[in-house]
């Protein structure tokens, strides 16, 4: 038998194989290398219980010199046999086959060498397996090599323990893809990036805004109607912030009902309410380090409205039936297609925290008025189709494109992404019947033919610009200039304030011309 200095130069070498391979079979045939010249071993098994199949398999199969076949890989057992090696394991030491347990004989066919060794292995948990080693050869171990065996049985069950990890994991990381290949397939999409078509385009102006907002913390207000793409943009603030790491919470503050709403927002602790049977994190303490999406801000109650003010002014908070106050990091997105001005003006909506929500507005705008992303938009929305329902990918003609242009877009992009799963759905992958999508039938004329601009028709039409021009300047003479509130322009002309401002510096309006002419200097 080898000095015991030699036994702790052996587990050394063990050690360095076991943290070099996380693979059971890599480690354990390296670690049979560097035993082989110390003791005369061939072989290693390595067992594994698994209870609710009623069976022991062996996980691990190594020799000297190439992988062990072995005549058995898994055997079947009686409960009675399971709870035996169960109890020989937690209390069991190393032993040799010939003077082992009656409870181990069953063990015997997993290996057919002529002297074999066996050891509990076992982790913080209890038990985990169990290590058979075999002599080559006639060889026999001896009582001798026990003490080596007892050795051996924690970086052996550092091996099995790092190699279910290593199971673990792999199972992990294929479900998430299984999981994230559903996810993709549902929504249409190849990557999970999300896409923002018209970006270089429609949106050009949104998306500098975004740039030059994103890296700071200021509370942003996307304003804009229904369907154009509000959530969208909040994502693309969150991924070109510094919290691009932490989590994005989106709350869609309409939907909640209004009793449990201080529940979803900011939490609650056990007991606090009837049902409330365990504390509950809200969505601003998930949010922390990230960014809290608030969609359709303008729908929460007057209460929310008074703690989300608290919240931004001083960054902490109460659970419902709590008296800690907890501090979070959040940065605030909220959006809307309400005229939140309006409702601050008249009462509504606390005019004190739209002030807080409003230090950046970003203004989307209807598709109708950036019919230039159509085109693109549709060929998107087209692929996205074709992925989601296992269909051909087809391209709208320009006669679809046509359509698709002359129509007026009330639920903006969301209703053109349906009307296109709707095209893709009809055609059966054969062809996109966007006419049938929009409801038009196929007997119906086609659309007239835009008119051609003629120099006799110059005193009788104006452009479209000018026409929305002298109405918008009417209407700002009415309203001696103002554009918010009950008695202001936006109010007449029935558009978002921030619409009209949009609109009236695209037109080179100026307002204040107007209130002054009201006002005429002595």
């Amino acid at each position: 038998m080898e000095p015991i200095h030699s036994i702790s130069e052996i587990l050394l070498h063990v050690w360095r194989q076991v943290s070099r391979n996380n693979n059971l079979n890599t480690s354990t045939a390296a670690i049979l290398k560097t035993l082989a010249p110390h003791m005369p071993i061939s072989s290693a098994v390595l067992l594994h219980a698994i209870r609710e199949k009623g069976c022991i398999e062996a996980i691990a199969a190594e020799g000297v010199d190439a992988p062990l076949s072995l005549a058995e890989s898994r055997i079947e057992l009686a409960p009675s046999a399971l709870d035996g090696l169960s109890q020989w394991a937690v209390s069991g030491k190393p032993a040799l086959f010939a003077s082992a347990p009656s409870v181990l004989t069953v063990l015997r066919p997993f290996l057919r060498a002529k002297s074999v060794m066996v050891g509990p292995l076992h982790n913080q948990l209890g038990p985990q397996g169990l290590l058979l080693l075999g002599a080559s050869g006639n060889a026999v171990f001896t009582p001798g090599h026990l003490e080596v065996m007892d050795a051996l049985i924690e970086p052996f069950s550092a091996a099995l323990d790092n190699d279910h990890r290593l199971r673990e994991l792999t199972a992990y990381r294929e479900a998430a893809e299984a999981d994230k290949r559903s996810l993709l397939n549902r929504l249409g999409r190849r990557e999970l990036g999300d896409t923002i078509v018209g970006a270089d385009s429609g949106l050009h102006s949104v998306m500098t805004r975004i740039s030059l907002v994103a890296p700071s913390d200021a509370p942003v207000l996307i304003l804009g109607e229904t369907g154009t793409g509000k959530e969208l943009v909040a994502r693309a603030i969150h991924r070109q912030s510094s919290r691009a790491e932490g989590p994005f919470i989106r709350v869609n503050c309409g939907a909640i009902p209004p009793e449990l709403i201080d529940s979803h927002l900011f939490g609650h602790e056990k007991g606090a309410f009837t049902g409330a049977v365990e504390a509950r994190k809200g969505w601003f303490e998930r949010a922390d380090g990230g960014t809290l999406f608030l969609d359709e801000v303008g729908e929460l109650p007057a209460a929310a409205q008074v703690r989300l003010l608290h919240i931004l002014q001083d960054g902490w908070f109460e659970r419902v039936g709590g008296n800690k106050p907890v501090n979070v990091n959040v940065r605030i997105v909220a959006a809307t297609h309400r005229d939140l001005a309006a409702f601050a003006a008249e009462g509504r909506f606390r005019e004190d925290l739209w002030y807080r929500i409003a230090v950046f507005p970003v203004l989307l705008p209807p598709l109708r008025e950036r019919r230039e992303d159509i085109p693109a938009m549709a060929r998107h929305f087209a692929e996205r189709a074709a992925i989601r329902f296992g269909l051909a990918s087809l391209m709208p003609s320009e006669a679809d494109l046509a359509l698709l242009n002359s129509y007026d877009w009330p639920g903006n992009v969301r209703e053109l992404g349906t009307v296109m799963d709707r095209a893709a759905i009809l055609g059966d992958g054969k062809t996109l019947e966007v006419a049938k999508a929009l409801g038009i039938s196929p007997s119906a004329p086609p659309p007239a033919p835009l008119i051609t601009r003629h120099p006799s028709m110059e005193t009788e039409f104006c452009s479209l610009d000018e026409a929305m021009r002298r109405h918008i300047v009417k209407a700002l003479s009415l309203t001696r200039g103002r554009i918010e509130g009950p008695y202001g322009a936006a109010r007449l002309l029935q558009l978002n304030p921030h619409t009209l401002r949009a609109r009236m510096r695209k037109l080179g309006i100026a307002w204040e011309q107007y209130r002054a002419a009201q006002n005429p200097s002595p």
